[in-house]
């Protein structure tokens, strides 16, 4: 993720804070910790208050693994090998 503009950060506190009063479904991926998420905001207050209701109202799922990125790349494991032929 990348830093946010004030009107992005808004918009975001907005939909996180609407799904946690109203009960609503929100699923959110992320490869780095919500601490991580701090320096993102430009305002760090939006940015304590938007964690805060992520993390308390969350059901947290962490996986450790290998990534299934390089098996999907072309010449990966899950890939049939080609050959190259020369044409000629």
């Amino acid at each position: 993720m990348r830093e946010l503009t004030a009107p992005q950060a808004d918009d975001l506190y907005e939909l996180i804070s609407e799904r946690s009063t109203s009960g609503g479904s929100l699923v959110l991926t992320s490869k780095g910790s919500p601490v991580d998420w701090y320096p993102l905001f430009p305002n760090p207050v939006v940015a304590e208050s938007l964690l805060d209701r992520l993390i308390n109202t969350s059901h947290q799922v962490f996986m450790n693994g290998p990534s299934y990125r390089p098996n999907k790349r072309p010449g990966g494991k899950d890939q049939p090998q080609t050959q190259n032929k020369e044409v000629g």
